[in-house]
């Protein structure tokens, strides 16, 4: 399993607007080969921007990898640098990707 996660640190006066972006964008994650699932996460505000992160979840890298050469990768992405987020980010996004080693999980639930 390989877990990819984008960073982002947004300006506290525009969380909302960050956030109804990302409710409303199309993923084209649904039905690709490998893709397990998806979360935004809100993290900690801090004095000059928030923190979230994304988080998707694929049954391997090699997945991972074949997506971000897709053209759904392409089309998800392909309003990402509008110029009406200017000021919508601190910076960058940052990647981070991840081999999982160890799941546990709720036996219960299964």
């Amino acid at each position: 399993m390989f877990i990819a996660m984008n960073r982002f640190r947004v300006n506290p006066e525009r969380v909302e607007e960050f956030e109804q972006i990302w409710l409303e964008r199309e993923t084209h994650l649904q039905g690709l080969p490998g893709f397990v699932e998806f979360h935004m996460l809100r993290g900690p505000e801090k004095e000059d921007h928030v923190l979230y992160a994304s988080h998707t979840v694929w049954r391997s890298r090699e997945d991972f990898e074949a997506w971000t050469h897709s053209e759904a990768f392409r089309a998800a992405h392909a309003n990402a640098g509008q110029s009406r987020r200017e000021g919508l980010y601190l910076g960058p996004p940052t990647f981070e990707g991840f081999e999982v080693i160890q799941t546990i999980g709720d036996a219960a639930k299964a």
